[in-house]
């Protein structure tokens, strides 16, 4: 019954749109207008500048964080339950229903989540996993995909247990569920690495 509780008050605090109120309060705008329509933080930079718009990160990294630190250091949770209650804050902004159900894209959330289980760590794998893959190709959905597979990799690397697999495929699954309509399309290279590719490929044929 406990847990059930967590995971409702879990997924209420990762509910709370930060980036929507800073845009309708601070920047007296709707940052959904900005973008891709989006009620997160990459339209709130966008709408005000790099002043809100990290302010809107670390406010939807919190959400993530500061809920699992405190579950994790209170309750004695684990298995199955610590997966659900871990991936209830990325529900929740994904799904708030503050917004009508129509939340943001849940990047900076999980970042706060893993920032949560496993310190630096996990956030590293994800963050230096994208910035490879944003090096090579421009679609940010691909980038978000392949930032979930370094923390994947990572975790299996590491030898984490299952509640932790467990929370990086349900996350993964939400991620993935949040950008499908971006991932429609092929990854597309960046000119600079296609013409590399095209250019060892010549030099492999002849």
């Amino acid at each position: 019954m406990i847990a059930v509780l967590l995971f409702i008050l879990l997924f209420f605090c990762g509910a709370i749109p930060f980036s929507y109120l800073l845009g309708r309060f601070v920047l007296h705008k709707d940052i959904r207008d900005y973008g891709d329509g989006n009620p997160g933080a990459a339209n709130a930079w966008k709408a005000g500048g790099a002043v809100v718009g990290l302010a809107a990160v670390l406010l939807d990294v919190s959400k993530g964080l500061i809920p699992i630190l405190l579950v994790l250091s209170l309750f004695d949770i684990e298995g199955i339950a610590l997966a659900f209650l871990a991936v209830a804050p990325v529900c929740g902004h994904a799904f708030s229903p503050f917004l009508h159900f129509r939340g943001g894209k849940a990047v900076a959330v999980t970042y706060g989540v893993w920032l949560a289980l496993t310190g630096l760590a996990g956030p590293l794998a994800m963050g230096l996993t994208s910035a490879i893959f944003v090096l090579i190709q421009s679609v940010d959905a691909w980038t978000v995909m392949a930032g979930m597979a370094g923390l994947f990799t990572y975790l299996l690397y590491t030898e984490a247990e299952q509640p932790y697999l467990l929370t990086c495929i349900l996350n993964s699954a939400l991620v993935f569920l949040k950008h499908r309509q971006d991932l429609k399309g092929f990854i597309k290279l960046r000119p600079q690495f296609a013409a590399m590719l095209r250019r060892d490929g010549h030099g492999t044929s002849s």
